[in-house]
């Protein structure tokens, strides 16, 4: 695949097997493949969510090296769009 996207990157904890299998995945398109993540939290706090800090900064390290990283904010889209739906 060119491009691989993850939505809600740290939503979920991973345990310890699933953070390695993700790292890998990462390791592997690391400056072969476009890689697209969302998340609604930041990077500070991706350390809940790989709870090994070691391989949180690797994983970190990895997604923002040559990366486009663009912030939306902290306002839903999604409750934006109903709510202006609502009104009309």
């Amino acid at each position: 695949m060119d491009l691989l996207c993850l939505d809600e990157l740290g939503y979920l904890d991973l345990d310890k097997a699933g953070a390695k299998l993700l790292f890998q995945v990462f390791t592997e398109r690391e400056e072969r493949r476009a890689i697209a993540i969302a998340s609604n939290a930041p990077f500070s706090e991706w350390k809940q969510t790989f709870t090994d800090p070691r391989l949180c900064t690797a994983i970190v390290d990895r997604v923002t090296f040559n990366a486009h990283i663009l912030e939306t904010g902290v306002d839903s889209y999604r409750l934006a769009q109903t709510q202006k739906k609502r009104r009309r």
